[in-house]
């Protein structure tokens, strides 16, 4: 098994409107050992979240690619590639993305059963009960606050036990104390797990937190 988790090589991504072509990426090169901790730096609207859905396999780049554990992204179909995010990868989104006709417990469920988990609701509640809502588990979203929603968002992207886990401004929405709370959360489950951590934000304080840090900008990635 190769010692990288994730590359990226030349990776470029434009977007044309009726009278312009905007670069967002101009042959980006990123490369994540398995284990590390990442965090991408950048103004609003550097591309950050860009680059994480690229990294994802959620879109594709104009030129470059991405390899996850040494699989090439562009060689694998749309199934291919979704079964992989499935295997491999957990998502915590600033927006947490919860499906509010589920209750935190379901939500947490939703990944495991889609890989066929046959011990989904175990998983799944033990996963809340780590992040201190075993008594929440069959409130729905609307009935939690914002920081009980991301943290059942991040039970949900830990429970199948990912490599790799990807983070786009994970308190954006938060205010600072439960954001901080957010953060050492993430952390601590990271470090349990061993997971591979690459998280976008704006927020030095948080990016302190991570092993290395990068700055996205004008297209590329440098050293922060």
């Amino acid at each position: 098994m190769t010692d990288i988790a994730i590359q990226a090589s030349g990776l470029s991504k434009h977007v044309t409107s009726s009278d312009a072509m905007l670069t967002i990426l101009d042959g980006a090169e990123l490369e994540v050992r398995r284990g590390e901790s990442v965090a991408i730096l950048g103004a609003s609207g550097s591309g950050k979240s860009t680059l994480l859905g690229l990294l994802a396999g959620l879109d594709a780049p104009n030129s470059g690619s991405v390899r996850i554990g040494g699989v090439m992204l562009g060689d694998l179909d749309e199934d291919r590639r979704a079964a992989l995010r499935g295997r491999e990868m957990g998502f915590v989104f600033q927006s947490f993305q919860l499906l509010p006709s589920l209750t935190a417990l379901e939500n947490v469920m939703l990944p495991l059963e889609l890989s066929g988990r046959r011990d989904a609701v175990a998983l799944a509640e033990a996963t809340l009960a780590r992040v201190g809502l075993e008594g929440r588990r069959s409130h729905y979203p609307r009935q939690l606050s914002g920081g009980e929603q991301q943290r059942v968002a991040i039970a949900r992207a830990f429970a199948p036990r990912p490599s790799i886990l990807l983070a786009d401004e994970p308190t954006g929405n938060l205010d600072e104390a439960t954001g901080q709370r957010i953060i050492d959360l993430l952390f601590d489950l990271n470090r349990e797990a061993g997971a591979t951590l690459v998280l976008v934000t704006h927020d030095v304080v948080l990016a302190q937190r991570c092993a290395r840090r990068l700055l996205l900008e004008n297209g590329r990635l440098t050293a922060a």
